[in-house]
């Protein structure tokens, strides 16, 4: 099995940025996931000491500095969470994602609202194909699929690519992959 870590040269679009998610926390006995960056090293990291699924998670910098606390809204029937950046009030969310139950459209998983800003996230085939981040126009944000390394060798389903657009928010960006983990229980 190829570590995550293993170096890659992806060759990404233009401007995009390269991130690797590895599904899996450096905290024993936790769920989470940790974030590298196209050089290797680790940028981000998420905690979750709760269950799979937790009701509240944190995104963290390789320090351990909160960027993002990540709660799921109580009483929802459909889903629905809240980020908060770090030092913040809480009582105004960053952002907000709610899972999508639709019957026409069953690509869209999740409608983000970030400020004034509407983002969409829609699957790619299968469940575990990965999916992108739309803007309201249609234009790809972000997306994330299943990693693969130069010679055309597939990681397994815990190991992520993820490639930004250099005008967004990457920590806002990884806040919504991570969103997206705990809608699938993968978190």
């Amino acid at each position: 099995k190829v570590h995550p870590r293993a170096s890659v040269s992806d060759p990404s679009p233009a401007g995009r940025q390269t991130f690797t998610v590895w599904m899996k926390s450096l905290v024993c006995h936790t769920n989470g996931c940790t974030v590298f960056d196209s050089k290797g090293d680790i940028v981000y990291r998420v905690e979750n000491y709760d269950s799979k699924g937790g009701c509240e998670v944190q995104l963290m910098d390789l320090q351990g500095n909160i960027l993002f606390s990540i709660l799921s809204k109580k009483l929802q029937i459909f889903g629905c969470w809240n980020g908060y950046r770090a030092g913040t009030n809480k009582e105004q969310p960053c952002f907000t994602v709610k899972k999508c139950y639709s019957i026409v459209r069953r690509e869209i998983a999740c409608q983000v609202t970030v400020g004034l800003n509407t983002y969409w996230v829609v699957r790619l085939g299968r469940k575990n194909q990965g999916f992108k981040i739309l803007n309201i126009t249609g234009d790809i944000v972000a997306e994330v699929m299943q990693k693969q390394v130069s010679s055309g060798v597939v990681l397994g389903e815990d190991v992520l690519a993820l490639e930004v657009e250099p005008y967004m928010d990457h920590s806002l960006i990884v806040a919504l992959v991570t969103v997206y983990g705990l809608i699938s229980r993968r978190l």
